[in-house]
């Protein structure tokens, strides 16, 4: 009986560390990018779409898209997949 309660034990922490630890690790990186968003950075969202970001809010960022001034599209921080730096190379 101890035996297959320590099979069962292993079974849970193989699984947790298979599936488990590397989403929450995933998460604490994903929640990182958005945290050192700053203006002026450059965002792809989830849609595809290249932008700059021009204005912060604690939910919400405004991202300024292509070289007409006039398409600033509000969205939620979720939608950002990636940031570049303007000073990165």
């Amino acid at each position: 009986m101890i035996s297959m309660l320590i099979v069962w034990i292993a079974v849970l922490a193989l699984m947790w560390f298979l599936l488990m630890r590397p989403q929450k690790k995933e998460q604490k990186r994903v929640q990182a990018m958005l945290a050192s968003m700053e203006v002026g950075d450059t965002a792809l969202t989830t849609s595809g779409f290249y932008g700059v970001i021009i204005d912060i809010t604690d939910e919400d960022v405004i991202v300024e898209f292509g070289n007409n001034k006039n398409c600033r599209i509000p969205m939620q921080k979720a939608a950002i997949a990636q940031i570049e730096k303007p000073n990165a190379e």
